[in-house]
């Protein structure tokens, strides 16, 4: 499929999510036909059961991260790291690792605000500058420490997690520390006990994070990748990028609740679709995003772990865009709405400001000339489509038209979910 072949919208999107396949027939009037409300309100609740199910299948799997929430780790047995060991075994710089450094962040600097302040109770956290600083760190740091804390104190009880060093803007580390950038921490236990330290960083490794060196008798040293390396939060597009409205091409950052943009329905027919809400939103924020360029000129940006509707003999299939090759074929908007294939013939990784990740009634959206799902982090299309359904429905009723500014919370809590209910390979990593 070469990109001067034409494609017509009604040939090129044949799958129809899991959900609407199965439920169909209960769920569903004939398409010509109006709706009644009743019709309506039961295919949302027949669209909502795979969702309500992973969210019941999560708060079996945990109730947390909250106090004196833990894994359940049956009769398997950790072993402490020992003195000089780090986990993995590679460099820390390591992509595969927590990464290499991005830059040191100032106070002055635009991505201070990414920094978040860690008060939870049953942490100490040291303090010696007597600023606050050692609090602060990115969300994933966060999140990681606070999984270590509830570890530590189920392992020992009535001893907490300490942290003695967080973001530093002191100089006091080597010049490409992730301490500068609030993505190390050196810890130790509130009691001070060097014996527990070995088992401190292997609870550390088991708590998520993605470097632990077992670095001096008298403390550990964890760090954990960048928030867009992981796809922390949801799958977006950046700053500058062109949606279509039935009024013509607008930037994505002037798109409204209830506006009408491009997309494909489910038989794969180039339709505008309502913008429901946004599943994440932050004009402010500064990401790493790929750039996916076709032979036609169409080029694509978006954060990694995004979605793309790539062409496929049988329609579509999806990818991350990180996965994305040179070779795939994009599916574009060509002349008069029809959709043409075009080849990916180079990618490239680059920062940009803002994210904005709107979802529409159909799931899909025409970005910069070329389809694009909403969803982000899970693997397949129609079963982020169906767990998203309820955000959909609540979207139908809502009383405001005020803009969203982050992650959605409905989308953060399926996506935390995914991570209990859903297999390793459907997950973005």
């Amino acid at each position: 499929m070469g990109g001067e072949q034409g494609m017509q919208p009604g040939s090129v999107v044949h799958g129809r999510s899991d959900r609407a396949a199965a439920a169909g027939s209960q769920c569903r009037s004939d398409r010509g036909a109006r709706w009644s409300c009743v019709e309506r309100v039961w295919s949302d609740v027949c669209e909502m059961r795979l969702s309500l199910v992973l969210l019941w299948l999560g708060a079996a799997a945990a109730c947390g991260p909250s106090r004196g929430y833990t894994r359940r780790q049956g009769t398997r047995r950790i072993t402490p790291l020992v003195f000089g060991q780090h986990d993995p075994n590679i460099s820390e710089n390591k992509n595969t690792a927590s990464g290499p450094p991005e830059g040191r962040i100032t106070r002055d600097d635009e991505r201070f605000k990414d920094l978040v302040p860690n008060y939870n109770p049953d942490i100490d956290f040291r303090d010696d500058e007597g600023t606050g600083a050692d609090r602060l760190m990115t969300q994933r740091c966060k999140e990681k420490l606070n999984t270590l804390a509830i570890s530590v104190m189920n392992q020992w009880p009535g001893v907490r997690l300490r942290v003695i060093e967080g973001w530093d803007e002191e100089n006091s580390h080597l010049e490409n520390s992730l301490h500068y950038e609030g993505r190390a921490v050196d810890l130790t236990t509130s009691d001070r006990d060097r014996s527990k330290y070995g088992m401190l960083a292997r609870l550390a490794v088991e708590a998520g994070f993605d470097w632990v060196y077992y670095e001096s008798r008298s403390y550990i040293h964890c760090s954990v990748k960048t928030e867009s390396s992981v796809g922390t939060g949801a799958g977006c597009f950046p700053e500058g990028a062109m949606v279509y409205t039935e009024k013509g091409p607008r930037d994505i950052t002037t798109l409204r609740i209830g506006d009408k943009v491009l997309s494909a329905s489910d038989d794969g027919k180039m339709i505008y679709s309502e913008v429901l809400t946004f599943i994440d939103r932050d004009p402010n924020a500064t990401r790493q995003f790929i750039e996916v360029t076709a032979e036609n000129g169409v080029t694509i940006t978006t954060t990694p772990s995004h979605l793309l509707l790539l062409a496929a003999a049988d329609g579509w299939r999806e990818s991350f865009a990180s996965n994305v090759e040179i070779g795939d074929v994009l599916l574009t908007r060509g002349p008069a709405d029809v959709m043409r294939p075009s080849r990916v013939v180079k990618t490239r990784m680059l920062p940009k400001r803002g994210v904005y990740a709107p979802l529409t009634r159909t799931g899909t959206i025409i970005v910069d000339d070329a389809l694009a799902s909403c969803y982000a982090l899970v693997r397949s299309h129609s079963l982020a489509h169906a767990a998203m359904a309820p955000l959909r429905w609540m979207a139908r009723w809502r009383s405001s038209s005020e803009l969203p500014r982050g992650v959605h919370w409905y989308a953060s809590a399926l996506y935390s979910v995914g991570d209990f209910v859903l297999p390793t390979s459907y997950r973005y990593r």
